[in-house]
């Protein structure tokens, strides 16, 4: 593989479907790093993942993973990428030890000993059926193949969700250990954004089909913030000012995206950290403008 700078590279990514569109969508995935890709059921994030893996074609736009295009050297990619999906994608009457025979002829890396090390860390049964596993024996599952071959991109879509807090925060630390190789990255998509404020060095979020944010984490959360006042006060707020604006009967919560700023402008209100999942709540709502 040629030496690249970004695991991932999306530039003008466009795909028109009836009813939905993704909208020259361009970001980049850090090599070395985790990146939470955020947003609602439905904002565009499963679509965007099929158009990068090459399962879905784009109208426009270049997708380029590890330095190479992902339509021209498709196979060398794929030899490379682990991808965990919600639901596990393999036969119900299947063992893990079918599974294993299996991956041996898929995968030229596939190696043993680490596939059924990792089953034996998850506790997992060998001979049962995985029809009969529950869904956080499945993910264990999932990506216990997916950490099997040497993977250098690690692509997970809703992957988390519905899983329990413990079998979430062991998955999460298997991720971390993932990436102590410097070498590997991992594109994570979730609406969970408590696992991503964990885990994440950056964050783009996503909202019907349009890229709305973009950047390393920590800036992000930094950068942004809550201004609270009466709705009195609330009408001194000039519009260019802040994001948008939650409305209730106890007064208005405004974000912002400077908060420093803000707070020099604005002294006498109250001004909070905020979170990722009321930054995105807010960016969702940006259009009305005010909501409550």
């Amino acid at each position: 593989m040629t030496d690249y700078e970004n695991a991932i590279e999306i530039n003008g990514l466009t795909k028109q479907y009836d009813g939905f569109n993704l909208d020259n969508v361009s970001f980049s995935v850090p090599k070395g790093s985790i990146m939470g890709f955020i947003g609602q059921n439905g904002a565009g994030k499963t679509t965007t993942i099929k158009a990068i893996l090459n399962i879905i074609s784009k109208d426009s736009g270049s997708v380029k993973i590890f330095g190479l295009d992902s339509v021209r050297n498709e196979l060398e990619i794929k030899e490379n990428i682990a991808v965990v999906f919600d639901e596990l994608p393999l036969h119900d009457t299947l063992s893990i030890r079918n599974i294993n025979i299996i991956m041996r002829d898929i995968f030229r890396n596939w190696d043993e000993k680490v596939f059924f090390g990792y089953i034996e860390r998850f506790g997992l049964p060998v001979k049962k059926k995985t029809g009969q596993f529950s869904k956080g024996m499945k993910m264990k599952l999932q990506i216990a193949i997916a950490l099997s071959h040497n993977a250098r991109l690690l692509v997970m879509d809703e992957a988390t969700t519905g899983l329990d807090p413990v079998v979430r925060s062991e998955i999460l630390d298997i991720f971390l250990e993932y990436l102590q190789d410097e070498n590997n990255s991992i594109l994570m998509s979730s609406h969970i954004t408590s696992d991503l404020e964990k885990i994440a060095d950056s964050v783009t979020f996503i909202d019907r089909g349009k890229i709305l944010l973009s950047g390393y984490k920590d800036d992000i959360l930094e950068n942004h913030g809550l201004i609270k006042c009466t709705k009195e006060d609330y009408s001194r707020i000039e519009q260019s000012d802040f994001i948008s604006a939650r409305i209730s009967d106890f007064g208005v919560s405004v974000m912002v995206d400077d908060i420093k700023t803000a707070g020099l402008k604005y002294p006498n209100f109250i001004s909070e950290k905020t979170t990722l999942e009321e930054i995105m709540l807010y960016y969702v709502n940006q259009a009305k403008g005010e909501w409550s």
